[in-house]
């Protein structure tokens, strides 16, 4: 009989500073597969599942069982609906399935429900009990989540990606679906310990590429090569979603008859506390960013933190755009969610000439008005392209819905989109035959996500501490659940690691 594994994911980041709830409609929009749709849209991208498929489909007597695949665009708490929703559609994809040998998971880690504030952890702790304790779990995890002792709990082991961007995706699927054939074979026998210190790292710090978090992300590769040692993974964290477990840490997978994983998570999260100070971040206002901007020569990725849309936001701020609108870096191109103001530009159509007040529909007074556009509508398009390169996110085909190219008379673009798109492919400007490279500044909603995609078409990367609900500034945050003291809201905390969040299973 062949082993049947199946692949189950579940997958949302939660911005609990966010306006907009994320509801059923918005996975069902975004991102609903189900048995067989799930392997015919993820074999070949470069995400986790891509990854998974690739190790299953070329292992002799196994048996991949596709259940549900849900995602929806990183926005605020999930609702109530849509938790019972998901999880009442998963558990029925699971029965229907019949006996299961092994599950792949696919949760973000840093899901937030109305009713579950770790949903990631519930979902996964539901998950155990309708397999049974036999069956193991290895899951995926974004390195932007907020580890619980729940999560730990439900399964035999936790991979998260090493990069950000996540390029890496596929690699760290193909790992995980390795682990798991591995302990089904009984070739190990995985224990799963999380270390968190009381720490939370900037999101402005959390470039893998540079430090700390290249030097923290080597110390785990050290440990890798540590006999009995399965996978190490440094978790970032995620600092917009307001619950106990928001924090970074450490997670090491090990054989339990050959290492332990609880003495090796407590001596990598050591350091991490021992370097905390390297973790504060260096912000950059709006105007000392588009000051900066004026001295730099080429094409500058203006990167706008307060409306990252990776992260949680509207993707309809102006605070940047409107003081961009008053300097000399220009032309710019810049993306603004507003469907009401799509329709205008569509009934208008391409050639005409359009004066309307575009985006600031979230938050006005603190992410900046809606903003007055003179220009041409160059194009309409239906928002789907296609770049086969490792991108944030993995994928390949990009279906973005409807958005308009509105040329200024100073040759700025307003590219009027009716949903919030996620900066992480060029595509979005080439598809539509916009140069990168033709603009003196590129507005890029997001913080290190967008890097993958223009790192090859921009001279210059300038992040930019925009106001919204996903600034990089804690301080303008109050915080009802998370840890105290924790560095470093309290910059004075003492950690020890015999009181530390850690779980050993």
């Amino acid at each position: 009989m062949p082993l049947r594994i199946g692949l189950l994911g579940l997958f949302h980041e939660s911005n609990t500073f966010a306006v907009h709830p994320t509801g059923r409609e918005e996975f069902e929009q975004y991102e609903w597969l189900e048995g067989g749709a799930i392997v015919d849209a993820k074999r070949g991208s470069h995400n986790e599942a891509g990854g998974m498929l690739k190790v299953l489909e070329a292992e002799p007597g196994v048996e991949v069982v596709p259940l549900l695949y849900a995602a929806a665009l990183p926005a605020g708490r999930i609702t109530a609906e849509a938790e019972r929703h998901l999880w009442s559609a998963a558990e029925r994809a699971i029965a229907e399935a019949g006996a299961l040998d092994g599950v792949l998971a696919l949760p973000h880690g840093a899901a937030v429900g109305e009713t579950e504030a770790d949903f990631d952890g519930w979902w996964l702790a539901r998950l155990r009990q309708v397999v049974g304790p036999s069956v193991p779990i290895v899951a995926t995890l974004d390195p932007h989540a907020n580890v619980s002792a729940r999560m730990v709990a439900a399964v035999d082991g936790l991979v998260a990606y090493q990069t950000n961007p996540h390029v890496d995706q596929r690699e760290v699927g193909r790992r995980a679906a390795e682990l798991l054939l591995r302990t089904l074979r009984g070739e190990c026998c995985p224990e799963v310990a999380y270390c968190s210190p009381s720490l939370i790292i900037n999101i402005e710090r959390q470039s893998t590429a540079a430090l700390p978090i290249s030097r923290w992300l080597s110390y785990g590769t050290d440990l890798f090569q540590e006999i009995g040692v399965l996978s190490t993974s440094l978790i970032l964290g995620y600092p917009y979603a307001d619950v106990a477990e928001m924090g970074s840490g450490v997670v090491v997978v090990a054989d339990r008859r050959k290492a332990s994983a609880e003495s090796l998570a407590k001596a990598w999260a050591a350091k991490l506390w021992s370097e905390r100070v390297e973790t504060l971040p260096e912000l950059m206002s709006i105007e000392n960013a588009i000051h900066e901007a004026s001295k730099l020569s080429g094409t500058i990725g203006l990167l706008d933190m307060g409306d990252n849309i990776g992260g949680g936001s509207y993707g309809d701020q102006t605070a940047l755009t409107h003081q961009l609108m008053n300097s000399e870096v220009r032309p710019f191109f810049v993306n603004l969610a507003d469907p009401k103001a799509f329709v205008s530009i569509g009934k208008a159509g391409e050639g005409a000439t359009v004066d309307l007040h575009i985006g600031g529909r979230h938050e006005p007074e603190h992410c900046g008005k809606p903003m007055r556009i003179e220009g041409v509508v160059e194009v309409i398009s239906d928002g789907r392209w296609v770049d086969d390169q490792p991108r944030h996110g993995g994928r390949v085909n990009y279906d973005e819905g409807p958005l308009a190219v509105v040329r200024c008379r100073d040759r700025s673009v307003v590219q009027v989109s009716q949903r919030a798109i996620f900066p992480v492919s060029a595509g979005q400007m080439t598809h539509v035959t916009l140069e990168p490279q033709s603009f003196r500044a590129i507005v890029l909603k997001g913080v290190h996500a967008p890097i993958a995609a223009y790192r090859d078409t921009i001279d210059h990367l300038v992040r930019v501490n925009s106001p919204g609900p996903t600034s990089a500034g804690l301080e303008d945050r109050h915080y009802q659940h998370r840890r105290r003291p924790m560095y470093p809201f309290e910059l004075n905390t003492a950690w020890s690691q015999d009181r530390s969040a850690l779980q050993n299973f």
